[in-house]
């Protein structure tokens, strides 16, 4: 192998949506600290939020300016008829998107392709098993080993079965849930990619639960997989004073505040900010008559709706944040981060309000338990119980001087997990054992 490697990282975008942020963050971590490691990388993205030297995007090279547009909407007409029932994203990564052309004639500049979120935006599920590189694949929700859905559908069971266990049963059509109609379209996208994928790529989760999601599937259960996590910049996530940044969003400095944030806000059932509110109503019981009772919420994520919930506490509205210093000061400005994900990986907005030392309290289920030190930086609730959930809640807020320990042990942690330069090295690991296992062609 080269005593020096070039990295190629692929990802539908560099700031669109949570997988995107998170790819964009492990390759500045790379920029930064991978020269020490004397690795060198690139981006490539299908869309770039906005102008950006560090990345390269736009359509692939030599492909007619309509054929995105085109393939995407012909994506999703190939799912006609096809009722899931899950709220989850699909993507069917039909037709080819030219990418694939580009990446192998630029393949005397690289040593290895590192692809993340692709969707329907990039490469079909062909192009990918045509990529001449050796390939390390960051798995940001479930997608690659799943049908056409890019997570399990936890609607209909939050046991485990065999409906919502489908991937580890190769999308056997006698395992197809009753509550499915029209063509099977998550066996047909499994079996494209059982067929296209014949080599292994080396496969990376950013917390075990994916991991372990990976390895009982059968799609990747005798390929290689890591854990690795994302980073976070410990810089940009920092601690303001709570009062001072309570000054400065103009809210109210002597109450408690509890948060809630996530792209879209409620909209997302995978969020479970339905739950959040069915636990505020048993915790709004429990503490009249208490300094707790002048508890109110904080929200980012969505506009105020022209229905607010009932909750029995104000509710402030920040709308979609992209200004980090803006929502480091919210993160800073509550007493508590509530994460009630019904589903998820290793959330962003986890690892920014550990950094910004605000405790957690969240579900014991899925990515989670990787973010939380339960009882150290927050609070595991029993998964999808409203009165656990509440009753956790009340814990951190009843104790000032445990939740300024967690607010301490919550920056301590991210600055352990997940600094820049950890990550970096991890990564640098990584290449260099796929690399002198499967060297460049």
């Amino acid at each position: 192998m080269k005593t020096s490697s070039k990295i190629i990282l692929v990802s539908a975008s560099d700031l669109h949506g949570g997988a995107a942020r998170a790819s964009y963050r492990i390759y500045k971590s790379l920029l930064k600290h991978g020269p020490k490691h004397n690795i060198s990388c690139a981006l490539r993205v299908g869309e770039s939020v906005k102008p950006n030297p560090l990345v390269v995007s736009g359509p692939p090279q030599d492909s007619p300016r309509f054929w995105p547009g085109l393939r995407l909407f012909l994506n999703r007409r190939y799912r006609t008829g096809f009722r899931p029932y899950n709220p989850t994203l699909f993507s069917t990564a039909w037709l080819p998107s030219g990418f694939q052309n580009e990446l192998n004639r630029n393949i005397s500049g690289f040593d290895l392709i590192h692809l993340h979120w692709l969707g329907d935006w990039m490469l079909s599920i062909e192009e990918i098993g045509s990529l001449n590189l050796p390939i390390i694949w960051t798995m940001h929700d479930q997608w690659a080993f799943l049908g056409s859905e890019h997570y399990t559908d936890w609607t209909h069971s939050l046991e485990p079965s065999i409906n919502i266990n489908r991937y580890q049963h190769a999308y056997r059509a006698s395992l197809r849930p009753g509550y499915e109609r029209g063509p099977d379209i998550n066996l047909k996208t499994w079996s494209r990619k059982s067929r296209a994928w014949r080599k292994p790529m080396h496969i990376v989760c950013p917390s075990a639960w994916m991991a372990e999601c990976a390895r009982q599937s059968s799609l990747m259960a005798d390929w290689p997989i890591s854990v690795i996590p994302y980073p976070i910049d410990l810089d940009t996530w920092a601690p303001v004073p709570k009062r001072f940044a309570r000054q400065l969003l103009n809210l109210p400095l002597d109450v408690p505040l509890v948060l809630f944030g996530a792209t879209g806000g409620a909209a997302d059932p995978r969020k479970g900010c339905d739950l959040l509110f069915e636990s505020l109503h048993h915790l709004s019981h429990r503490i009249q008559d208490t300094p707790l009772a002048t508890l109110q919420l904080l929200v980012f994520g969505q506009e105020q709706p022209e229905e607010p919930p009932r909750v029995d506490f104000p509710i402030h509205y920040f709308g979609a944040v992209d200004d980090e210093l803006r929502l480091r000061l919210i993160y800073s400005s509550a007493d508590v981060f509530v994460m009630p994900s019904r589903l998820d990986n290793l959330p962003n907005t986890g690892l920014e309000a550990h950094a910004c030392g605000t405790p957690i309290v969240a579900f014991r289920t899925s990515g989670l338990p990787d973010i939380v030190d339960d009882n150290v930086t927050g609070i595991l609730a029993d998964a999808f119980d409203p009165v656990s959930l509440a009753n956790a809640i009340k814990v951190i807020l009843s104790d000032c001087q445990r939740q300024h320990q967690m607010a301490r042990a919550s920056r301590s942690r991210a600055e352990r997990l997940w600094h820049p330069a950890r990550i970096a090295s991890l990564h640098a690991d990584l290449y260099r054992n796929v690399l002198s296992t499967c060297p460049t062609l």
